[in-house]
């Protein structure tokens, strides 16, 4: 660090500063952090999980504990709950702590519960996006894009690209909570490089999208079903400037609740359809994978296999036959992980009609009937509980 000015010594003058310890706002602060609170939990018995560093778990006789870590964030829950209330106790010792109690804010995510489950929504981030670029008093739009619309990097440019990369990174983080605005957030930051005035038109749509949509939250169902689904669709060549494929999948456990999801564009060009649907199984099989592991050091076993759906009957055989070397020798071998998974007998790929196809939504534009049927499949919903004033005065 620089000499702070004032206690610049005179006969060193080019010299700076070397730190014994991290200070709050410089980059290598949160590792520093993390790598202290990791070490002392690590010493208490706490086992860092291999599927996600910032997740630790502790097992006892009587109790299961689990925490996971955002810097200097902090969810703790387990099923004991003076075991938790003593930890608190003990970790505060070590480090200085504020118990805020039940959950019901995290970096910007609402928490609300009542018997039919949790919900999680970011009504106040939504608000202060809609604040910022001066959409908080417009009309609503019933979808976050229109149907049939080409994106191209043609156009009239925008000669201050700064807001609309500003929009882009507020929207990003609020895919977090509402998976029905994946599809046209990726696609809108294809552009970022150099967006046009059309492109920041259908900002505006996103944002009025959200105006009506506010209350919306993802709802987080109990279950008795322990079965682990996946959904894949692919959008054949929809890029129009590179002919790229766009790629979409969803992940479901305990019954119906949505658990991760993402809409992407597939780095290379697919031949075909089969290819990109082919090549989008494999990603959601990855995803599979790296769930079950989760799972795995949870000790929660999966009472059957894993069911990935997809509704391209020559994907699935693919993914399926061995044999089909000659249609299926141009694919790279890192996508044939699929049908690796599917021969080891770890997986089990099916069919499922379009009509019934949950990512779809994931991977194109629909008509307003379209989309909301998809979406209330996702579990996005209206909240029904309202954020009471009180508790919002204490949301920091």
């Amino acid at each position: 660090m620089h000499q702070p000015e004032g206690f610049v010594d005179s006969t060193k003058y080019e010299h700076v500063c070397k730190l014994s310890k991290a200070i709050y706002g410089l980059k290598q602060a949160p590792r520093t952090r993390f790598d202290n609170l990791k070490n002392v939990l690590v010493n208490w018995g706490f086992k860092n999980t291999k599927s996600d560093s910032s997740l630790f778990t502790l097992r006892g006789t009587n109790h299961i504990t689990f925490l996971l870590i955002y810097v200097d964030d902090i969810i703790v829950t387990g099923n004991n709950t003076k075991f938790l209330e003593s930890f608190i106790r003990q970790l505060n010792d070590v480090f200085s702590l504020k118990d805020l109690g039940p959950l019901h804010y995290f970096l910007g995510i609402e928490v609300q519960r009542d018997v039919s489950g949790m919900y999680l929504k970011q009504s106040k981030y939504i608000g202060d996006i809609l604040r910022k670029f001066k959409m908080k008093n417009t009309s609503s739009c019933p979808t976050p894009m229109i149907t049939d619309k080409q994106f191209t990097a043609e156009g009239e440019k925008l000669q201050d690209p700064t807001m609309f990369r500003q929009a882009i990174g507020a929207l990003q983080y609020l895919t977090n909570t509402m998976p029905d605005i994946a599809f046209s957030v990726n696609k809108l930051n294809q552009f970022m490089s150099s967006p046009t005035i059309d492109h920041w038109q259908s900002i505006k749509r996103i944002l009025r999208y959200l105006q009506g949509t506010i209350q919306h939250c993802l709802h987080i169902k109990p279950s008795t079903d322990l079965d682990l689904v996946g959904f894949s669709d692919a959008d054949w060549a929809t890029s129009v400037d590179d002919r790229k494929s766009m790629a979409g999948q969803c992940v479901f456990f305990l019954g119906e609740t949505l658990v991760s999801w993402s809409s992407r564009k597939q780095k290379v060009v697919s031949r075909s359809s089969t290819k990109s649907e082919y090549r989008a199984l494999a990603n959601l099989a990855a995803e599979i994978a790296w769930t079950r592991s989760l799972l795995d050091e949870f000790k929660l076993p999966l009472p059957r296999k894993p069911t990935l759906w997809c509704d391209n009957l020559s994907a699935k055989a693919l993914a399926s036959n061995p044999v089909m070397h000659t249609r299926s020798k141009h694919i790279e071998i890192d996508v044939h992980y699929i049908r690796d998974q599917v021969l080891q007998n770890e997986i089990v790929v099916a069919y499922v009609p379009l009509v019934d196809q949950m990512p779809d939504c994931l991977t194109k534009a629909l008509t307003h009937t379209r989309f909301s049927q998809l979406r209330d499949k996702l579990g996005v919903t209206p909240s029904p509980i309202s954020l009471k004033e009180g508790i919002r005065d204490k949301i920091p």
